[in-house]
């Protein structure tokens, strides 16, 4: 048997006017995402326990089968792994996003415009990541680059303690009242305030708004954690492993649960970003190179969620449709491979709110050997929660979906 997780980040959403009362899913072509859901067992699953933040972090350590109450340590360090940065016990890592912020006279006075700078290129990013470094990296302090918009501040020998906020939370809001606030405050505060100085000014984004792009023209900081330790995915469920993504969150999680990564050119963790890519990627994880599972992760829909379009969450949805499950499953099939695919999203990132909420989400759980009850006649929210199935402890689903045991 082969398992295929396909998770949508974000993919949920509310009821929109302008879609006659439907949700993106809902609206979507998705006839193979339908067709799972005709044939497999759909209900709705808790992915972020109560009490804990919204976060694809804490969801999607749920989904990979991992109490987030029990292994939780923070994000940035996730992403640190990915990264190939080393963290001692007592370092903490946090989130450095390039964002653009508006012009004002005060720094604290400025409005939160764009969390990703207009989704910077890694190349353009990297370029202002290592310019801002020669300024503030020293003893106990370090800084380093990563994909496009996400990358990652280090305090040395430190503790954590901040009181930091995402910047696609407060995406058009004024940013006075987000500023770092508990440990390391001032230091954080500090930073931030000089990087608009020491960008808003440099080669970089001077190019970028002669393009009529958003300049990358301050560092945000926030997701602080310490060290991860996670169970190994194959000790933990008895398969291996693999994990398909672009971004360094949905990659650490993979490399600290000891499953295969591999690397996807043009998979960007943005709206435009190479979904058949990442569908031969899955593929050859499954039936060359000795993976069991294979986790497949798309950004796409969040980031279409945070930037308020219908229409990229729309398309993000359909391509996740077609040219990654309507790949996928076909060739499996033509193989004689057996299969079960778990479908879902990690949370809603609701258009109407531009930002995470903790709902839970849809999924559907199909094998390709026999049929699972109850069905749904479409995949969506609403089809999802009439089947009365409801799933409280996200973390368990992992366990069902791989033994079968509902």
């Amino acid at each position: 048997m082969k398992y295929i997780v396909m998770l949508g980040d974000g993919m949920a959403d509310y009821p929109i006017d302008e879609l006659s009362g439907m949700t993106p899913l809902g609206a979507s072509k998705k006839p193979f995402m339908d067709g799972l859901a005709r044939k497999g067992r759909t209900g709705m699953v808790r992915t972020v326990p109560e009490g804990m933040p919204p976060q694809s972090d804490t969801a999607n350590l749920s989904v990979m089968g991992y109490a987030p109450k029990v292994y939780y340590t923070g994000r940035s360090p996730l992403e640190a792994v990915s990264m190939g940065v080393e963290l001692g016990e007592k370092d903490v890592a946090m989130r450095c996003n390039l964002v653009t912020v508006s012009d004002a006279e005060n720094y604290e006075d400025a409005d939160m415009l764009d969390y990703s700078a207009d989704e910077i290129t890694t190349e353009e990013a990297r370029v202002l990541i290592e310019f801002l470094a020669e300024h503030f990296a020293k003893d106990g302090i370090d800084l380093y680059a990563g994909i496009s918009y996400r990358h990652c501040f280090v305090l040395r020998n430190s503790h954590t303690g901040a009181v930091l906020t995402p910047p696609h939370d407060i995406s058009l809001k004024p940013i006075k009242e987000f500023l770092p606030k508990g440990e390391h405050a001032e230091l954080l505060f500090g930073i931030m305030k000089k990087s608009y100085e020491l960008l808003k000014d440099h080669p970089v984004n001077i190019d970028r708004v002669k393009r009529g792009l958003r300049p990358a023209n301050s560092c945000w900081f926030w997701g602080e954690g310490t060290k991860p330790a996670l169970m190994s995915f194959e000790e933990k469920y008895g398969v291996k492993g693999g994990v398909v993504c672009a971004v360094d969150l949905i990659k650490g999680l993979g490399l600290c649960a000891g499953m295969k990564v591999p690397f996807v050119e043009g998979a960007t963790g943005g709206v435009v970003t190479n979904y058949s890519g990442k569908a031969e990627a899955a593929l050859k994880l499954l039936v060359e190179d000795g993976c069991d599972l294979v986790y497949i992760h798309v950004e796409a829909p969040d980031e279409s969620g945070h930037k308020g379009s219908v229409k990229c969450k729309m398309d993000a949805i359909e391509h996740i449709d077609s040219d990654i499950l309507g790949y996928i499953l076909p060739e499996l099939e033509l193989r004689g491979e057996q299969y079960s695919v778990l479908l879902l999203p990690d949370h809603p990132t609701p258009i109407s709110l531009m930002t995470h909420v903790g709902d839970p989400v849809p999924f559907v759980i199909y094998r390709s050997d026999k049929e699972l009850l109850p069905h749904a006649e479409v995949y969506n929210e609403k089809e999802a929660a009439q089947t009365g199935v409801f799933v409280e402890n996200g973390h368990e689903l992992m366990g069902m979906f791989i033994k079968g045991e509902f």
